[in-house]
């Protein structure tokens, strides 16, 4: 491949800079996407003008991050990143160059770059690739290669390791060998950990999003990285639960990984709950020998150890506390067990517990679990398939119904308790409560003089 097709907007941008007597090049993911015919990512560009020369010529540039030559330039509706060519040496802190200095060719800025399918530059005239580092030949046969020495490429940034490894998993590439003999060297692994919590949470993130994201899992526990990041896992590893039941064909931990292949790829909060749902099983692990001689193996309330663990490891990663509460609440409900028995109250109460709001994700999460027992998705027809079913259709009439789910629901309110003479405060709210659990049992009794004699009764005969 010679040439990749270049937007028209680009080839305006690109005109801009050629009457002003500079170059300026597409470089990076957007290259690579477009000689992979792939859906077109963010544009970044080179350019040997400097960035008070790219400001001078575009009339508005926003200087993102001006220090190390980048500008951001909008125009025709687009933010398009934009670099002046530049080397880079010593990188003190294993993140960023203590020194850039401007470059005079866009090869010796493509020498900069880390792997050899992100070092290839098309002119923004006429898309011409310039690949001085084999980065096409690499990706035809899907493979990541650092440009030069992996070693040297990895001291210099402890992020690439991980993002290397992202990238195998968003592309579907496999890691050169001696790419991938680096990253678990102790030196390389070191600098990786030095990496701030949120860098690598969100390189997590993108990882959970991919296809499969087993892939990358288990690549960051081969090369030492999970541990680094998220030491409670490694007990998980080795952690057997087949018992001859049928239930469960793999250890906790590929069961996880395999039930993260199994979550939404477009849903990040079922996709984390699937990676912390049994994380606590090790420590919940126990085994009963049975008449005739067997041994069942149960992790009776791992449900609870798993959301404990996925708080702590999430507060750590620094996870807003929105994603934190929904992930450990996904976690702490994903066992639950319907039955066509439930009576209508039943119903209910689990609606209450588990909130309407999460049910669609909840059942999400089952079914990846599912999925992750034997890397079968639940089959139709299948008693666990009908018994969701029925239980969606219950939840369903339910919420057609109207019925009362919250003290918002009921058909008094707090300024109604008073007018009765009970006064706002503790005792109020308890009287409240026992409302709501009356409703809850009756959704008949939901009417205001019903609820407001129950009310004075239970004020009367408890408090006064």
């Amino acid at each position: 491949m010679n040439c990749i097709k270049i937007h028209s907007d680009l080839r305006k941008v690109g005109k801009i800079f050629s009457e002003h007597g500079f170059k300026a090049y597409l470089v990076g993911g957007a290259v690579r996407d477009a000689i992979m015919k792939k859906e077109e990512s963010d544009w970044d560009l080179a350019t040997d003008a400097r960035p008070e020369e790219v400001q001078a010529i575009f009339r508005r540039v926003i200087p993102t991050g001006i220090a190390h030559g980048t500008v951001t330039i909008h125009i025709f509706g687009r933010e398009i990143e934009t670099t002046t060519f530049r080397t880079e040496s010593d990188y003190s802190d294993g993140r960023h160059p203590d020194k850039v200095a401007y470059a005079a060719t866009i090869q010796e800025d493509l020498s900069r770059r880390d792997f050899t399918m992100n070092a290839i530059a098309a002119s923004l005239e006429n898309g011409e690739l310039i690949d001085p580092f084999g980065g096409i030949a690499d990706i035809e046969q899907k493979t990541i290669r650092t440009v030069g020495s992996a070693l040297e490429r990895f001291a210099e940034d402890g992020l690439r390791p991980v993002r290397a490894i992202r990238f195998a998993g968003q592309l579907g590439f496999s890691i050169e060998k001696s790419t991938m003999e680096a990253i678990s060297k102790p030196e390389i692994l070191k600098k990786t950990q030095g990496i701030s919590v949120e860098r690598f949470r969100d390189e997590f993130c993108k990882m959970l999003k991919t296809q499969k994201p087993s892939v990358c899992l288990k690549l960051m526990e081969q090369t030492g990285i999970m541990d680094m990041f998220i030491p409670q896992f490694k007990i998980c590893r080795g952690c057997i639960q087949n018992d001859g039941r049928g239930f469960h064909e793999f250890d906790v931990a590929d069961h996880i990984f395999y039930a993260c292949d199994g979550a939404p790829k477009d849903n990040l909060i079922v996709r984390l709950a699937a990676f912390f749902h049994d994380i606590g099983k090790p420590e919940c692990r126990s085994t009963e020998k049975i008449a005739d001689g067997s041994t069942l193996i149960h992790f009776h309330g791992h449900e609870t150890e798993s959301a404990k663990k996925a708080r702590e490891v999430m507060k750590h990663l620094k996870f807003s506390n929105e994603e934190i509460e929904r992930t450990t609440h996904l976690v702490k409900e994903h066992m639950f067990y319907y039955q066509s028995c439930w009576g209508d109250a039943a119903v209910r109460r689990f609606i209450i517990r588990v909130g309407i709001d999460n049910f669609e994700d909840l059942v999400q999460l089952r079914l990846a679990d599912i999925y992750g027992m034997h890397r079968i998705p639940l089959q139709e027809g299948s008693p666990s398939y009908l018994g969701l079913a029925e239980l969606k259709g219950r939840i369903n009439k339910t919420m057609e119904e109207k019925q009362a789910l919250g003290l918002k629901d009921l058909a008094v309110n707090g300024g109604d308790l008073i007018k009765e003479g009970i006064p706002a405060g503790k005792k109020m709210g308890a009287i409240l409560n026992e409302l709501f659990e009356a409703v809850t049992e009756s959704p008949a009794m939901n009417k205001k003089e019903t609820l407001l004699e129950v009310a004075r009764n239970i004020y009367r005969e408890k408090y006064s």
